[in-house]
């Protein structure tokens, strides 16, 4: 049975809605991609992480590059928490709380930790101890990491997860197929309405990440002016 009699006799425009559908959702994640490494480079640079750069790999599934974002999001995650470990080690109890505390100045707690990556590092960027402020005094990195995290967990192990990156070169129908290859003709609306639906929670998921990102790096580049 041909192809167009999977998909939707009644509207011949589902064809390109689909690959339109795959098109943002690689788009999408594109952008987190060049947003991790961004943030990443804002840590090296700053407070003295490691933290290696990752590449979208378009001969690898979307499943596996989920799993190449997620884990370098997760290692920003464990450098966050050391960093906060390293002020509560470092500083005296009351410090500590100053950091977290929504009374306390902003001048005030920046200038706290950079004493403290001052002793860590050796020697701190001037912007060391806003970029940990950010980070540690506000939950939005963790709370976007996290929800984004779960978001690429479902779409890797959702239908979508098998399909190639480097599809988007080939034609219409040679994409087509491969989208379909594994899907049965009963499951094709659920295949489809899956799409929409990871789609439309990634992106929004996506853009409050990127926005994260941007608050810092923000400051970063505003500092260095």
């Amino acid at each position: 049975m041909a192809l167009s009699d999977l998909l939707y006799p009644d509207n011949p425009k589902r064809r390109q809605e689909l690959i339109h559908l795959h098109q943002e959702l690689l788009d999408c994640m594109s952008t987190n991609f060049r947003a991790t490494n961004e943030l990443a480079g804002v840590l090296n640079e700053h407070l003295g992480c490691t933290i290696p750069h990752i590449k979208m790999r378009e001969s690898s599934t979307v499943k596996e590059n989920c799993d190449i974002i997620i884990e370098a999001m997760g290692e920003i995650q464990r450098q966050v928490q050391k960093i906060d470990s390293d002020m509560k080690e470092k500083l005296e109890p009351v410090l500590y709380q100053k950091l977290y505390d929504i009374k306390e100045p902003e001048l005030e707690k920046i200038a706290i930790a950079h004493r403290v990556f001052s002793v860590v590092l050796g020697e701190a960027t001037s912007t060391a101890g806003m970029v940990a402020i950010k980070l540690i005094g506000s939950n939005l990195i963790t709370l976007t990491v996290s929800k984004l995290v779960s978001l690429l967990a479902q779409i890797g192990a959702s239908v979508l997860g098998g399909i190639s990156i480097a599809i988007l070169g080939l034609g219409i129908e040679m994409i087509l197929h491969a989208i379909l290859g594994a899907v049965e003709r009963n499951q094709l609306l659920a295949a489809v309405r899956s799409y929409e639906e990871h789609l439309a929670q990634f992106k929004a998921a996506s853009e409050k990440y990127q926005c994260a990102i941007h608050e810092v790096t923000s400051l970063v580049r505003h500092q260095a002016q």
